[in-house]
C-alpha cells in the first residue's frame, strides 16, 4: 500500500459533545488492531473536555499551544507544546485550554514503557 498523507485541520474535526465538553473537537486519524486509536484534538480558547473515566490508556501530547489536564481531584496541571500526559484506563480526568491547543491523542488497551521514561527523566539519564 502506498503512503497516504493525512490532514487534520480543525475544519475537518467533529465536535466532542460528551462529558459537558465545549470548544473541543477531534479528527479520527487511525484505528489499529487490539483496540488502539489515534486522534488529533483541537481545543478552542476556553475549550474543555469535562470529567470522565478514560476508556483506554491514553497519551495526550500537545503539539501546538498550551492547556491543562486534571485528575479526579480537579487539580489542574499545565501542559505546553511538546509536553504530554499518560492517563491510565479508568482514571477520571478532564482536559482544557485557556488559549487553545492542538494535541495528538493515542489510545490503546495498554501502553508500556512510559514508567521507565519517567524514571530516566527524573534521574537525569534520559537523553
Amino acid at each position: 500500500m502506498p503512503l497516504s498523507l493525512l490532514n487534520f485541520f480543525n475544519e475537518q474535526a467533529e465536535a466532542i459533545t460528551a462529558f459537558s465538553s465545549q470548544g473541543a473537537s477531534a479528527v479520527a486519524l487511525a484505528h489499529g488492531s487490539g483496540l488502539s486509536h489515534a486522534y488529533a484534538v483541537h481545543m478552542a480558547a476556553g475549550g474543555e473536555i469535562g470529567p470522565h473515566p478514560a476508556g483506554f490508556d491514553q497519551l495526550f501530547l500537545v503539539v501546538q499551544g498550551e492547556g491543562w489536564v486534571a485528575g479526579q481531584d480537579g487539580l489542574r496541571q499545565s501542559l505546553g507544546t511538546f509536553q504530554g500526559v499518560f492517563i491510565p484506563r479508568g482514571e477520571v480526568h478532564s482536559k482544557g485550554s485557556a488559549s487553545g491547543l492542538v494535541a495528538v491523542m493515542l489510545q490503546a488497551e495498554q501502553f508500556t514503557g512510559h514508567e521507565d521514561r519517567q524514571h530516566r527523566q527524573a534521574s537525569g539519564t534520559d537523553a
